[in-house]
Formats: structure tokens, sequence, C-alpha cells
């Protein structure tokens, strides 16, 4: 008796562990995109360069996956090319997503999807790159609104560790990476310390008491990680220190997590001490009382998702939609994000068109907050960003403006080249319940 049950069972579990597969397998992502086998132009588009330029009844061509023509319909040349027609539709540069933690974080509410965050307080050694999920069914929906690019970042700790820039199509991290190890992260200590009381939903604030202890130890860190990078050879390898060596050499940025003016104003300061070359203010929130440093400076700024109240109850309630407009007139350099966010990280083109309404600033200047401005952010203004000969051939065709909700309407996605798949587990479950509740 006992020997049936065990077979029993073991038939059950079998027959669970099929049907598990195969649900698994009717709902996986679709596969990446096919490289790219002959020449394409693309024509009748308005293209929308990503630099300010707009050509009516523009062409684009590519082969190989990089851009070879940019130009009104008549101005493009060759022969043996597949043309395909996109009259009255627009093309833009593919959007990049910077800041967040998108392919690093799944389901919020289980642990084994969440791998974001290392142990310890200080980790620059520790890298998004390897921990990067191409599975990830957030990614698909990224790319169905015209993000192309994503920054996937580490958080945590004083000094989280590296970020890296990917594709958001590719059968594993190595395919879809298109820049490693682009800087490390660093929550840099405020003056002021909140905390949230769930019981009545009430803030308080005072002074950060541990503040000056962190500095202490970012002093540390920083002067020995300069001291091992100026060595020529080393008995033994310090991983944490050698992973900063590039901030001394110019090739990585340095991330600096700071909202209030003061802070960030201490931040950059400390940075160019300490011999960075190149530092990024990543939240930014009081950046407009200070504009006038940071473009002095030369400080790009990635700000916080701006479809949220403001963060104090004496400022202006529209402050969030109007901050990336105040930095672009006074400047500086500026981008949005959604910061970690990763599943409303689709919306990132909302941002860009919302604050465009609020601040008087041009669609195509808006535009560079998630595209050209984005690339020069992270180094990848060779490959990405605008719309021009020579670079990848990344872009987005859509119905009407990328930047407006109501007329935002992606119909093609080419990453390198490669035509991509545009569907995603939202669409696949739009359809199922759009049969059960006859929805058209």
């Amino acid at each position: 008796m006992k020997a049936m049950l065990k077979v029993t069972d073991i038939k059950i579990a079998a027959l669970a562990c099929t049907l598990l597969i195969s649900g698994s397998i009717l709902a996986q992502n679709p596969a990446p995109a096919t490289s790219q086998v002959k020449p394409v132009i693309l024509t009748g588009a308005t293209i929308h360069v990503g630099n300010g330029q707009v050509i009516q009844n523009g062409s684009i061509a590519f082969e190989k996956g990089v851009i070879t023509q940019v130009g009104p319909a008549g101005s493009i040349t060759g022969t043996g090319q597949e043309v395909v027609d996109v009259k009255g539709k627009h093309i833009f540069p593919g959007l990049i997503s910077l800041n967040t933690t998108v392919g690093l974080q799944e389901v919020a509410s289980v642990r084994a999807t969440l791998d974001f965050n290392e142990v310890g307080e200080i980790n620059p050694h520790v890298r998004a790159l390897i921990a990067y999920n191409t599975d990830s069914e957030v990614i698909p929906t990224l790319r169905g609104n015209g993000i192309v690019l994503s920054q996937s970042v580490p958080q945590g700790g004083i000094i989280s560790g590296s970020s890296s820039v990917f594709y958001t199509d590719g059968w594993n991290w190595e395919d879809a990476v298109l820049k490693k190890d682009d800087g490390i992260w660093l929550n840099w200590p405020s003056f002021l310390a909140s905390t949230f009381n769930p019981a009545d939903f009430s803030v308080t604030v005072k002074r950060n008491e541990n503040r000056q202890q962190v500095l202490d130890l970012f002093k540390t860190t920083f002067a020995e990680a300069k001291a091992y990078s100026e060595e020529a050879q080393h008995d033994v390898v310090n991983l944490r220190l050698l992973a900063m060596k590039p901030l001394f050499e110019g090739s990585a940025n340095l991330y600096v997590r700071a909202d209030y003016a003061k802070d960030i104003i201490e931040a950059v300061k400390f940075a160019r001490e300490v011999g960075v070359k190149r530092v990024v203010i990543v939240g930014g929130d009081e950046s407009y009382k200070v504009a006038g440093f940071l473009k002095e400076n030369a400080i790009p700024v990635i700000l916080n998702p701006s479809h949220r109240l403001p963060g104090r109850v004496d400022d202006n309630v529209y402050l969030p939609y109007e901050l990336p407009g105040l930095l672009h007139k006074a400047g500086v350099k500026v981008a949005v994000s959604y910061a970690d966010e990763w599943w409303r990280t689709r919306n990132l083109a909302f941002l860009a068109g919302t604050s465009s309404g609020f601040t008087e600033v041009t669609p195509e200047d808006a535009l560079q907050w998630i595209t050209k401005n984005a690339a020069e952010i992270i180094g990848a203004e060779r490959q990405a960003g605008t719309l021009e000969k020579g670079k990848d051939a990344s872009f987005v065709v859509s119905e009407g403006d990328i930047l407006d909700m109501r007329t935002n309407a992606v119909q093609m996605v080419y990453i390198k080249g490669g035509k991509v798949n545009l569907d995603d587990k939202q669409k696949r479950l739009y359809e199922k319940y759009k049969v059960k509740y006859g929805t058209k």
C-alpha cells in the first residue's frame, strides 16, 4: 500500500511539473530579434533626430545594424535595400532609461527575484552586469513603449556598486550589454534624516546624527582607492579598491545620490578633492537652487520621477513637473528617470512630455532628456542618443508623438538593426480578458 502511494505521488508530481512547464512555455518572452541580413530603408516618416532637428517626409537607411543615411526621402541612395513605407508615422531615437533596477528585480514580494542589494556598506566591486536577467517579463514592456536601453543599478549601502547599460533585447547579458561598469553609485548622507511613521502616515525630520561618521568613511575609502590606483603592481589584489580605479582615470562616472542643495554642492566638491574626474548627481530634488553651480562645474543631473507630489509642503505643487525644464533653461545637462520604480519604467517618455508642457520647453528639447543627454551622461553617445550616420540602428516608429500618451502608439522597434517582437505579458493578458469581458 505504501509503495502504491509512493508511485501515485510520483505520477501526480510529474503531471504537476509537466503542466507547470507547459504553462511556462506558453508564457515565455518572445525570442530576441535576429541580426540584420540586408540593407533596409524606412521612408516617408517624420524623423526626430534627437538633437532638435526634425525631418519632414524623411528616410533612414541602415545596414549591418548601423545607420548609413538619414535625410529627406529623395536624398537616400542605394540598391538592393528592403524599402518599408512608414508614411505618416514618426521615427524617434530609442529611448534610454537611467537609474533603474530593471533586470535585477522582478517581483517585489518574492525575495528570490531580487538581486539589486548586497550585504555590507562599501561595495564598489559589486556589478549589476552579471546579475542582469534578460528573461525578465518587465523588459518587453519597456521596448513596447520605445525604450531600447536601460541602465541597471545596484542599491543599498553607502557605496552600492557598479551599474551597466543594456539593450532591452538579447539572449543573455553578454548579448544585451552596451556599456559595462559605466559608473559607481554612492549614497551621500544628507544633513537631515526623515523617519516615516506608518501608524499615522507622519514624517519626522531631524538632523542626521550619523552623517559625519559616513563622511569620514568616504574620505578614508577614496584616499585608499586613489593610492591603490597609482600603484603599478599589487602584491595582494583588493577587489573593492580595484573597482574604483576607473573613477580616477576618468573612464567611469561617480553617480552621487543627493537631493538637498547643500548636499549637492558638498558632494561635488568632495569628488573633485579626492580626484574623481566625472561626477553625476542623481535625484536632485533641490538641484534647481544650485543650477548655476552645476553648470559652472559641468555636472549633469539624473532627476527623480516627476509624476509625484513635491517633497515639501511649502513647495510649488508643480515643482516636480517643472524641474527638468528649469535645469534645461539654466544650461544644465539633465535626464529624467523612473529611479528604482522598475515596473513603471515603460512610461518614461511621459515624464519628459509632462515636463515639456509645464515649462514651455519644446518637445524636441524634452526628447533629449531621454535620448541624447542620457547617452552622453553614460558615455554612449557614439552608439545611441540621436539618429545619425555611424550610430547603432536602434530607433522607434510611432503612430504619433512618443512623448504624448494620447498619440504614443509604438508600432515598430529596431535594436541594432533587428526588428524586435513587441509582444509582452501585459498585452497577452489584455487579449485574454478582452475575450472574457467582451472588450473591443
